[in-house]
């Protein structure tokens, strides 16, 4: 094979994926940014003239700040709490259950993403509100407590996203902690050392990039998340994600949409370029161990 042949091959086999990539990904985004600098939506007869009038529309208004630290703060939430639950159950489930059970239980924690994430939505609100399932059984178990009803609250939005999202992370972190060959792990026991040196010394450092890519998995679309926080939270609901989706469906302002989108996307990848650092020095570390 010649070089000129062995330097065209690589580039042969992936360009249908690049191609994919160009016409779904990344030709939509460049209209929606071009979007962002109109005046108006050019549908119709109207007449759209170039401006930077979107996006210091953003900086002029505490209104749309305030917003994007709320969203801010819902993704690191619901990120925190996924990580809490989903490693440790990824960690369970690679290395502690073996056979047909693990597999029963991959199927169950995949099974809910399987259905449409609207009905799956909806579904949460016969089981948050006043009257509903929880309440009933926690009525019929202490007659005597309050009613249960979190539905329109902060924390109903946070359950219903932790749900969505939650089966990404352990999923992400479990092919990560199942390729751990158990031979490290039993090396490190064998030396001496505790269960929670083997965990902070070996386990961790190795599945910290399945722990990375859920992080990524789950934060970004739950900062820009609306449907969840407009179903679940009612007034106190309101995100950046949902102005921009009210910007797109309501208001029909096309470029304030588009640039409150990408501002927003801006945004989610300067926090993942602040995390990247951190997380190559873990790598790093790990790699020497």
């Amino acid at each position: 094979m010649s070089s000129r042949s062995r330097w065209l091959a690589p580039y042969g086999l992936t360009a249908p994926a690049y191609l994919w990539l160009l016409l779904t990904v990344f030709l939509p985004l460049s209209v929606m940014l071009y979007f962002s600098f109109l005046t108006k939506a050019p549908f119709g007869n109207a007449k759209a003239s170039l401006t930077f009038d979107q996006y210091a529309r953003f900086l002029e208004k505490d209104f749309y700040l305030f917003l994007t630290r709320r969203s801010l703060l819902l993704g690191l939430i619901v990120t925190l709490v996924c990580i809490a639950i989903g490693y440790p159950a990824a960690l369970i489930l690679a290395k502690h259950i073996k056979g047909r059970w693990r597999e029963a239980l991959l199927l169950l924690i995949i099974l809910p993403n399987l259905s449409n994430a609207l009905v799956r939505t909806f579904s949460w609100t016969t089981v948050l509100r006043h009257g509903g399932i929880i309440d009933d059984v926690i009525g019929f178990a202490f007659p005597g407590l309050a009613p249960f009803d979190v539905l329109f609250t902060y924390p109903a939005i946070v359950i219903g996203l932790v749900h969505s999202y939650l089966p990404y992370l352990i999923l992400t972190c479990y092919i990560s902690l199942q390729a751990i060959d158990d031979t490290l792990i039993e090396v490190a026991r064998s030396l001496g050392a505790s269960s929670w040196s083997v965990f902070r010394r070996v386990i961790l450092p190795l599945s910290l990039p399945g722990l990375a890519a859920g992080i990524v998995l789950v934060f970004v679309p739950v900062v820009g998340s609306f449907m969840e926080p407009r179903i679940l939270g009612g007034q106190a609901g309101m995100m950046l994600g949902t102005v921009i989706e009210d910007q797109f469906t309501e208001v029909f302002n096309w470029p304030l949409g588009a640039a409150l989108s990408f501002i927003l996307l801006v945004i989610e990848l300067a926090s993942l370029a602040i995390f990247y650092p951190l997380l190559r020095r873990r790598l790093e570390s790990a790699q020497t161990f």
